[in-house]
């Protein structure tokens, strides 16, 4: 059974399964929003009751992050994994069949706790996978294929949707995330031996981390990313049915956003390891600005939408490999997954109030347009807040490698 499991935990192999279980989980997640309208009407809710189950959703995955990533740091991340795939399945189960606004928020919130298992730490093991040199490219593909699954991910869906309805098609997407408990068997490394002056305590990790300076900015940084994707993931179908395009087009664009940030995050990933990432990420956010405010200033259509689409695709997670990378530069490869999923964490608060606002605003205005015009002033934020992090390694690494 040892023999089968290291020939597994070959780098190419975590690599293949880390890819497909990325697709999978992003994929679905980003269908969400295409149920918005169906799943409200069908249990005659506003729409703030679906936008706080996702957005609780998010939140719940940015909580247990931390702690997921702290296990698979620990003992590898076969495990969150397995244990991430159940509740990945059992939340999508529950999120089809409970009708009451609250069993559907907690039925979102169990989902979101195993979110955090089957994504993240399956970026640290890849990383702990492969050399140093070639840990931003793989994140890039592994990223890469989270947005190809979401690409394929949303038309499918789509078509169950359609065809079953909205507890139906949770069902059936319930039964495939199966296979991620196949996928999980690369996952399961083998344990790092670490000498006394490497292995540092909790305490000592997370002082070294809130206080660097640049920790922090990255993490309110992520904040912005956070509210920009759920608002757009979960209320651009609704927000373009309102303007009268049908619910094709709202799948359409979030697929689009999915295509085109296979190369957004391939890129960044390539980008990151030749410019300073912090400098890209604060273009990142800019851009994303300047997208939004002449998407909401021009008349809205089919071109406008699918525009608008592919632009925000290639600044989509593009965020993802840059975060991850400078922390991986600045505090090493031994603790990123739950130092990462500490900066997450903001990002899932971003993503809360971005899911939340968007349903609230829209439920007692009749309109978006207050989230939409949050969303310019925080990625302006976002730009000033990653400029000046500096992305140079701490001085204990240096002392280690000298």
């Amino acid at each position: 059974m040892f023999q089968v499991l290291d020939k597994f935990r070959q780098p190419i192999f975590v690599l293949i399964a880390g890819s497909i279980l990325l697709a999978l989980a992003f994929g679905i997640r980003h269908s969400f929003g295409i149920f918005l309208i169906p799943v409200s009407e069908k249990n005659l809710w506003g729409r703030e009751v679906f936008a706080m189950g996702l957005a609780f959703q998010n939140l719940m995955w940015g909580i247990w992050q931390p702690f997921t990533g702290r296990i698979s740091d620990k003992i590898g991340a076969g495990v969150v994994v397995v244990v991430g795939s159940i509740l990945y399945s059992l939340g999508l189960f529950l999120m089809g069949f409970l009708t009451t606004k609250t069993g559907f928020v907690i039925a979102s919130g169990i989902l979101g706790i195993g979110i955090s298992g089957v994504t993240f730490p399956i970026f640290g093991a890849i990383s702990r996978s492969v050399t140093p040199e070639k840990r931003s490219v793989s994140i890039g593909i592994a990223m890469s294929s989270a947005s190809l699954g979401q690409f394929i991910m949303l038309p499918a869906s789509l078509v169950l949707l359609q065809s079953f309805g909205p507890a139906l098609a949770f069902g059936i997407l319930s039964v495939l995330t199966l296979i991620m408990l196949v996928l999980a068997v690369p996952m399961f490394e083998k344990p790092i031996q670490q000498t006394a002056s490497q292995d540092l305590s909790l305490k000592e990790i997370l002082t070294e981390a809130f206080s660097h300076k640049g920790f922090w900015l990255l993490c309110f940084g992520f904040f912005v990313c956070g509210f920009h994707i759920l608002f757009i993931m979960t209320h651009a179908p609704a927000f373009l049915i309102d303007k009268g395009l049908s619910p094709q087009i709202g799948t359409i664009v979030l697929a689009l956003i999915g295509l085109f940030n296979i190369f957004g995050t391939y890129y960044a990933g390539f980008l990151g390891a030749k410019i300073r990432k912090p400098l890209l990420l604060s273009s990142i956010y800019a851009s994303r600005a300047v997208i939004i405010l002449i998407f909401i200033l021009f008349p809205v259509s089919n071109l406008t939408a699918y525009v608008f689409a592919a632009l925000m695709g290639v600044l989509w997670l593009s965020t993802i490999p840059l975060t991850q990378g400078t922390i991986t530069t600045v505090f090493g490869v031994k603790n990123m997954s739950m130092l990462y999923g500490i900066a997450f964490l903001f990002h899932q608060v971003g993503a809360f109030l971005g899911g939340w606002l968007g349903g609230k605003v829209y439920d007692v205005t009749g309109s978006y347009d207050i989230v939409w015009y949050i969303s310019i002033a925080l990625g302006v934020l976002g730009a000033v807040i990653n400029y000046p992090i500096e992305e140079k390694t701490i001085a204990r690494l240096d002392r280690q490698a000298a």
